[in-house]
């Protein structure tokens, strides 16, 4: 009999599969099950075809001291990437608060012990913890937020970021707002992490000025405090920059950008951009005068690099953040900031995501 359509054929297969299940149940020992079904010579079946699952991946994040994973920070977002692949690729996240410096290498090993496949720091102050369990457990996966290691170890993939592109378009948006035609920056350190956002900021403002025909001044480009935890310093930087007729500052401190801040609270008219993570969200104390910050998305990088663990492409060295791959980006903006300015950065960044114009670190 001929059987036409691929109905019959369907439901015949179906019930093919049904009997090798039941035959499983009585197959005698030494035998599989295709054998049991197939006893006599040139028989042959089709038999389904059975998908390994994938390992459930463990992650473990350490915050730094007196971090915490709803910080706003970059524990925060660290913490949001954890719970983006806990949704997206069946991941168990856990994470450790460290209460000071000293409790690094201790959270480090518990996650160790508990044999996570990827443990997540934090930062330049877990540098140091973080690379002597890597060389300890050559055999561990690590990666380290905005740290990056000279050599480069082989289980650690560090998330470094191109934060002058971001500062670049913080400093075209500083140079459309300004009123003074004055605008300013300052640093923490004099290290490279601080300058690469000044100089795009500095660059932001030249390429508005070149192609706006204006004459914004950017002062502050070799300013530093000396510290990231200095509030007085920060202020005092701050304050001497506004009375020289800047209108937007632009501290790339840490800490110390908070006595900028505060600066900038009290002389109306004055704006702020922040830096690292989004200061609008981050600092509400502030918010009315944050006109928008240049962040690093520790979140989108984090994610990518737990992707890499779960696709097996994992290895160590250097993960750079960019616009293009949403690295880093430009925070809220505030309600001031016109529409026509917006879609000016948004045609700036695709030029620099396209590489029609470079921005050097």
């Amino acid at each position: 009999m001929e059987w036409k359509g691929g109905t019959m054929r369907r439901s015949i297969h179906y019930l093919l599969v049904l009997c090798l299940l039941l035959l499983g149940a009585s197959i005698q020992p030494g035998k599989t099950a295709a054998a049991a079904a197939c006893p006599a010579e040139g028989c042959s079946i089709f038999l389904p075809l059975v998908m390994k699952p994938r390992p459930v991946l463990h992650l473990g994040l350490v915050t730094t001291a007196g971090g915490s994973v709803d910080d706003n920070g970059y524990n925060d977002m660290a913490w949001q990437a954890v719970q983006d692949a806990e949704t997206n690729l069946g991941s168990i996240g856990a994470y450790i608060e460290s209460a000071s410096t000293q409790d690094y290498t201790a959270n480090i090993n518990t996650f160790i012990s508990q044999g996570s496949d990827l443990i997540i720091t934090i930062g330049w102050d877990m540098a140091d913890a973080t690379q002597a369990a890597a060389l300890a457990h050559p055999g561990q996966k690590f990666t380290i937020a905005d740290y990056l290691y000279t050599p480069q170890l082989s289980n650690v993939l560090s998330q470094v970021y191109a934060s002058e592109q971001t500062a670049f378009l913080c400093g075209y948006i500083a140079a459309g707002m300004t009123h003074s035609g004055v605008v300013a920056t300052l640093g923490g350190m004099n290290i490279s992490t601080v300058t690469q956002f000044m100089h795009g900021y500095s660059q932001g403002v030249t390429y508005y000025n070149q192609h706006k025909g204006a004459t914004v001044q950017v002062l502050g480009t070799n300013s530093f405090a000396g510290s990231f935890n200095n509030f007085s310093a920060g202020y005092n930087l701050a304050l001497g920059f506004i009375n020289q007729g800047a209108d937007v500052i632009f501290p790339v401190a840490g800490s110390t950008g908070m006595g900028a801040a505060q600066a900038v609270e009290e002389n109306a008219g004055t704006w702020l951009i922040g830096v690292d993570t989004d200061w609008k969200i981050q600092y509400p104390l502030y918010a009315n005068v944050v006109l928008t910050s240049a962040m690093k998305n520790v979140r989108a990088s984090t994610y990518a690099v737990i992707k890499k663990v779960y696709q097996g492409t994992f290895s160590g060295g250097t993960y750079l953040g960019t616009l293009a791959n949403e690295g880093v980006s430009v925070g809220s903006y505030a309600t001031a900031v016109p529409q026509a300015l917006r879609n000016e950065v948004d045609q700036v960044k695709a030029l620099i995501m396209n590489g029609s114009i470079v921005v050097t670190p």
